[in-house]
């Protein structure tokens, strides 16, 4: 048996007021929770922490002498703390640290930390493997950027259950998506209540990855990820004109070309109910630049049917814009009075019977359009997610399906494929919903 990587040693040394010092003890524990050792000298130390102050000239000199002592002694520094607020300072004088990070960002710190002086994992000691413990299937994975939402739909009661916005810090993200990746992921579905307000509660405020500043921003986020080399989703997309900065990455690969986008409705007397935007002919307008942008866009969305005061009427518009947009996903909800949803109280609460009956009216009319979009990717060549294998075939995805909510590719002939390899299938039939194909 090969003998076990020794556990890291870190050296920390904290300067400042009691704040600092209370920002020192949490990555303290943090350490020690996770089974890191501490050194008591640099020279010792696999990583020394510099946790600097810099409110005053004084501290401020102090803290750079701090670091450069560290940096004799050890050689691998990583500096957090009220200095660490003004990288520049502290590079012009020390340009050899590993990485900068502000004041109170123990999440960051920790990232930084499992970067440069990973703690091995122990299979004797560690209750949990290193990507934790997971509900989906070993080659794909949900990534919670975000908790919480900002709007006020007056169908939904979130923000009461969830809070406000709340982004994770960016270096966290991408660390746990290191970490997944590493475990044998090939597909993460980023999620939240509003993917796309990633980092607008944080001002998308710069943050450091690996020792590099980058925004907290989902441009940024998607960039990092994509250069994972494994598939990267992005679920529940609110249209903020931002949106169409992503439609490179999705050019270039790094970025599956897949929009979840719930537009809920078309209607804009309805949409002013629900308090979403209102202006179906600019959503149009920008799903046909999308797909310009990205011709193998999948588009997915959700719509409410029945919602209070919505007529026979609203509901033709909202089935004229699906034979607009042409949408290649859509799912449907009848209009549900959820206890302590603003939208209980407008007037014209619709009979169970007749939101459930355009609910299915809706999802009859968008088949027709679903299986046009299927039967033109006959004879096409696409690569293709395994999930499941029998006797029978494989089940897989291409790109354009997220698990549980799309369809499904059904490989007559994998029975020798394996869930979570990639392969190269031609598609040789299609139904309202999936895909039938054989391997190349």
């Amino acid at each position: 048996m090969s003998a076990r990587r020794k556990t890291p040693r870190i050296g920390f040394v904290s300067l400042g007021c009691p704040k600092a010092a209370a920002d020192a003890e949490l990555i303290l524990t943090r350490l020690r929770a996770e089974g890191y050792e501490f050194s008591p000298s640099y020279r010792g130390a696999d990583l020394v922490i510099v946790n600097t102050c810099g409110f005053i000239d004084a501290a401020i000199e102090e803290s750079l002498a701090a670091i450069g002592e560290a940096l004799d002694e050890n050689g691998k520094v990583i500096v957090t703390g009220c200095l660490g607020a003004r990288p520049e300072t502290i590079r012009e004088r020390h340009p050899h640290v590993l990485a900068i990070a502000g004041p109170h960002a123990l999440e960051e710190v920790m990232s930084l930390v499992h970067a440069h002086a990973p703690k091995p994992h122990d299979p004797f000691e560690d209750l949990v493997p290193p990507q934790g413990l997971r509900l989906t299937p070993s080659h794909y994975a949900y990534l919670k950027i975000a908790e919480g939402c900002n709007h006020r739909c007056s169908f939904c009661i979130i923000p009461s259950l969830r809070g406000p916005l709340a982004s994770r810090p960016l270096a966290e993200v991408v660390k746990e998506a290191e970490t997944l990746v590493k475990a044998g992921v090939k597909e993460l579905i980023l999620i939240a209540q509003d993917t796309a307000a990633y980092g607008m509660d944080l001002k998308h405020r710069t943050g450091f990855l690996h020792g590099r500043p980058v925004k907290t921003r989902l441009y940024e986020l998607c960039k990092e990820l994509g250069s994972l080399g494994v598939w990267i989703r992005l679920h529940y997309v609110y249209p903020y004109s931002h949106v169409d900065d992503l439609l490179p990455l999705m050019a270039e690969g790094k970025l599956l070309p897949y929009l979840d986008v719930p537009f809920q409705h078309a209607s804009p007397r309805i949409l002013r109910a629900m308090k979403r935007p209102g202006d179906v002919e600019r959503v149009l307008e920008r799903i046909a630049g999308w797909r310009k942008a990205v011709p193998n866009l999948t588009i997915r969305s959700t719509f409410i049917t029945g919602f209070p005061g919505e007529t026979e009427s609203d509901f033709e518009e909202l089935l004229d814009f699906l034979d607009e947009a042409r949408l290649d996903r859509v799912g449907a909800f009848a209009y549900s009075a959820v206890a302590g949803a603003a939208a209980n109280e407008l007037p014209g609460m619709l009979p169970e019977a007749v939101r459930e009956e355009r609910k299915a009216r809706l999802l009859r009319h968008q088949e027709e359009i679903s299986l046009a979009r299927l039967s033109a990717l006959i004879g096409q060549t696409m690569t293709v997610l395994v999930d499941e294998c029998d006797e029978e075939g494989a089940i897989a995805r291409t790109m354009g399906d997220a698990p549980d909510v799309d369809g499904v590719v059904y490989v007559q002939d994998g029975q020798d494929l394996r869930p979570g390899e990639f392969v190269e299938v031609e598609i040789t039939d299609c139904d309202v919903h999936d895909l039938y194909a054989r391997c190349r």
